[in-house]
């Protein structure tokens, strides 16, 4: 029963995760700007994040003045992911946009080959290698659709892969014996200050504030930042690490069904084989050691591996 409930609050936290998307496209479509956008979003996130950390009365011990500093640049990675990611979203289909971003499965692969010195196993080259072919299907190159895209878009979307492989990878080197919450708060307030120095031209156009910039804001947020952390906080403990790896990325496929029904972007059966092996080679990377007789490494050398801490921790951050 405690496994079908922690299956249960895992999938729900992914699922909201893939809304976000929704609430980006129509921030838009009501003529907002990327940085009124982002401005609102990030603003709301940092305050509700600081509010249930309060409530919970989440400790701050541990704190010191060099870590806090740390979290916050830390926090920044996720600012500039949410920027590259909806800046996508201005040129490209939500569901280009997501599986781009999705990219930072293997690209934290590299980091944690770069900088930690931490070789691939066999079974996570191949799942690289499924990874790309699922890309190759699912951005639609084969029907040459791809072609006629603003490249400044996908180069947004490779970006965001990017920030977020970055955001992950240290993430889990950072203050790691701070309470999840208060680390969450700090890399949000990071974000928030990241946002409004980068945007700063744009403060004077936020306020006064419109109901619809808000509502747009508020989605973004509520999907992102706290619903999923308050599902993830119950249903993680429950489940094993490698389980709720594969778990996350039904965020995926949740994101492009919902660009599908709700944003009425058109969905070839190409690109939805895209996906599942793209999702096949994540479940591949998580279950290799067990469907394979090869000695992996004690730390597995993958992003996803990394997600299960963020599950428990700072995947609360929006996107």
């Amino acid at each position: 029963m405690k496994l079908n409930k922690g299956i249960l609050f895992i999938l729900l936290g992914a699922s909201c995760f893939g809304f976000t998307p929704i609430f980006a496209k129509l921030g838009f479509k009501y003529g907002y700007s990327l940085g009124q956008i982002i401005i609102v979003q990030m603003v709301i996130s940092s305050l509700l994040l600081w509010t249930l950390t309060l409530i919970k009365r989440s400790s701050f011990k541990g704190l010191t003045r060099k870590n806090i500093f740390q979290i916050m640049g830390t926090g920044c990675f996720i600012g500039l992911t949410s920027i590259f990611y909806y800046a996508s979203m201005q040129y490209l289909p939500a569901s280009l946009s997501i599986i781009l971003m999705f990219q930072f499965v293997w690209i934290g692969i590299i980091l944690e080959w770069a900088f930690s010195k931490i070789k691939p196993a066999p079974v996570t080259v191949l799942s690289i290698f499924l990874i790309l072919i699922g890309v190759y299907f699912a951005s639609n190159i084969v029907n040459g659709d791809i072609q006629g895209l603003p490249v400044k878009g996908i180069v947004y979307g490779l970006l965001s892969a990017f920030t977020y492989a970055g955001f992950i990878f240290f993430s889990g080197k950072v203050a790691v014996n701070v309470d999840a919450w208060t680390r969450s708060s700090i890399m949000s307030t990071g974000s928030a200050i990241l946002v409004l120095v980068l945007f700063m031209r744009d403060i004077p156009t936020v306020l006064p504030l419109e109901y619809n910039l808000l509502m747009t804001a508020v989605g973004v947020s509520f999907f992102g930042s706290v619903l999923p952390p308050l599902f993830y906080a119950v249903g993680a403990p429950l489940v094993s690490g490698g389980i709720a790896n594969i778990l996350t990325s039904v965020e995926l496929p949740i994101a492009i069904l919902s660009a599908s029904l709700i944003l009425s972007e058109t969905v070839t059966p190409l690109q939805w084989l895209g996906t599942a092996i793209i999702l096949a080679a994540i479940v591949l990377n998580e279950l290799g050691a067990n469907l394979f007789p090869i000695k992996m490494h004690s730390r597995k050398a993958s992003a996803s591996s990394t997600i299960q801490e963020l599950n428990q921790s700072d995947y609360n951050q929006n996107r």
